[in-house]
């Protein structure tokens, strides 16, 4: 198995429980000073990064070169850890290419609208929200 588990916005000790709980796995912290590299070299040269991820206000797991069951495996772990809002996202050709503040940037974009979306999802399933109810009452 070829693939890279990158870490970003976890404190020192929420990362140590990130590497236990995905023993096995090549997890990596990805230090502030990468902020500005293209993902595909912080990915080349995971294993000679030195520093802690705790730089950022949300927390990223991002994989890269895993296969299907590994990415499942990898969400059900972290989040059995309870270490509040994860962003979790893999790599594609396109993100390989992209500064990793962009992509960070990208991500929390994602969320926000994803979260929106399942609060408008929620709101229409319990009938509330800001709708107009134009019925007669």
């Amino acid at each position: 198995m070829g693939g890279k588990v990158l870490l970003i916005g976890f404190n020192e000790d929420e990362a140590g429980k990130v590497m236990e709980a995905l023993s096995g796995l090549d997890v990596f912290e990805v230090p502030e000073y990468c902020r500005d590299c293209v993902v595909g070299e912080i990915v080349d040269k995971a294993e000679k990064l030195s520093g802690s991820s705790y730089w950022h206000l949300r927390k990223f797991v991002i994989m890269h070169d895993v296969d299907n069951e590994t990415l499942k495996g990898v969400i059900k772990a972290v989040r059995s850890l309870n270490l509040g809002r994860v962003i979790f996202a893999t790599t594609t050709e396109t993100s390989l290419t992209w500064k990793l503040e962009d992509l960070l940037n990208e991500l929390m974009e994602e969320d926000e609208y994803f979260q929106a979306m399942k609060w408008a999802r929620r709101q229409v399933s319990e009938r509330k929200g800001p709708f107009l109810n134009l019925g007669k009452d």
